[in-house]
């Protein structure tokens, strides 16, 4: 018989551990105690970053207030530099803005962003170095004179246009305190005097309608629907300017008769429009307008 190899005679002896104290599996045993005391040193750990997060915010939070009230401080002293310079430009340009209406209507644009308004200031700085409050003070009691003299006859609408054609027939002129000449003023002037008015609650006010703006010296609203009759009768290219009729506001509008009558009501019982029937049509007249159309073609 063949002799057995060597590594399986019997007379090998089994291989022993000669480190006894290692187990034999790779897991180290970890003791209770030392685990539990490992969980809670983790567990702490959280706490800790948690409690530093929240410090954090609060010291991010106070870092935005102080940079708000930083950015706001030099907003104001912005503002207050601004209202300087602007105090100053007024000083050399005082001439001009009492008595050039389009100089004294960019020195408003420009106080507006400021905050600043020389026209509620009749006195104290503002008022007493420009007098412009009083100026638009006295052309607003004007202009609302014009308005309701003319209210019979337009119903409360009016051209701005047309208020100051009648002040210059009157040779109405304001001047300023320290002024010895009298101011013109513009349309944009009585514009503004039109806003002092409507301040007071008294139904003054001023819509564009087309081509055109005018003043409205009554309390009564106009809805969209009334103004998009006023704007067909602003357009000649529907029929005569100042008029309107059914026919006309159907092809410019599309509106159905009955939607064309119920807005002419209003306007014709508040006498903004005038009827008249011509050869069984009813026409719409609107004086404010019609007279400037009247104007325009005598030119």
């Amino acid at each position: 018989p063949l002799p057995l190899p060597a590594s399986t005679s019997n007379n090998q002896q089994p291989t022993t551990n000669n480190h006894p104290s290692r187990p034999s599996h790779p897991i180290r045993n970890i003791d209770a105690t030392e685990l539990s005391t490992k969980i809670y040193r983790a567990m702490a750990h959280r706490r800790r970053g948690v409690g530093v997060g929240r410090a954090g915010a609060a010291v991010y939070n106070r870092k935005a207030e102080e940079l708000k009230a930083t950015s706001l401080a030099s907003a104001m002293e912005t503002v207050e530099k601004l209202e300087g310079k602007l105090a100053e430009f007024a000083k050399t340009h005082k001439h001009s803005i009492q008595h050039d209406p389009a100089f004294r209507a960019k020195f408003l644009d420009m106080c507006a962003p400021l905050g600043v308004d020389p026209l509620s200031a009749e006195k104290g700085f503002w008022g007493s170095m420009l007098g412009i409050g009083e100026f638009y003070y006295e052309l607003s009691v004007k202009v609302a004179e014009v308005c309701l003299a003319s209210r019979s006859r337009n119903g409360g609408i009016i051209r701005v246009s047309e208020v100051k054609d009648i002040l210059t027939q009157r040779g109405t002129k304001f001047k300023f305190a320290d002024s010895k000449n009298k101011s013109s003023y513009s349309e944009e002037d009585i514009i503004t005097s039109v806003k002092k008015l409507a301040k007071l609650g008294s139904g003054f006010r001023t819509i564009e309608v087309g081509r055109v703006i005018l003043i409205v010296s009554v309390p009564e609203e106009l809805d969209d629907d009334h103004m998009e009759v006023m704007k067909v009768a602003e357009d000649d290219s529907y029929g005569p300017y100042g008029v309107v009729t059914t026919e006309n506001m159907s092809r410019a509008l599309g509106w159905n008769e009955e939607r064309s009558n119920r807005a002419l009501e209003l306007l014709l019982g508040k006498g903004m429009v005038w009827l008249d029937v011509h050869r069984g049509e009813k026409m719409y007249w609107f004086p404010s307008l019609w007279n400037q159309g009247s104007t325009t073609q005598n030119k």
